[in-house]
């Protein structure tokens, strides 16, 4: 596991590092502040989670 920086319809709007065995999602944009210093095992699992957080919020992507 490593850093890797993690981005929403072509926007980056977090991080994700290595803690625990897992990885802890570090958000960056107010739009997926709810997923933040949540653990997932995988960087897809984080985009679908922010994917799921997106749509059910606001269908429309978010811009830079």
């Amino acid at each position: 596991m490593k850093k890797e920086v993690i981005e929403y319809a072509g926007v980056p709007v977090g991080i994700v590092i290595p803690d625990e065995n897992r990885l802890k999602f570090i958000a960056v944009k107010y739009h997926v502040h709810d997923l933040d210093e949540q653990h997932f095992s995988s960087p897809a699992e984080v985009k679908l989670a922010i994917h799921d957080l997106m749509t059910r919020r606001d269908p429309k992507p978010i811009h830079a």
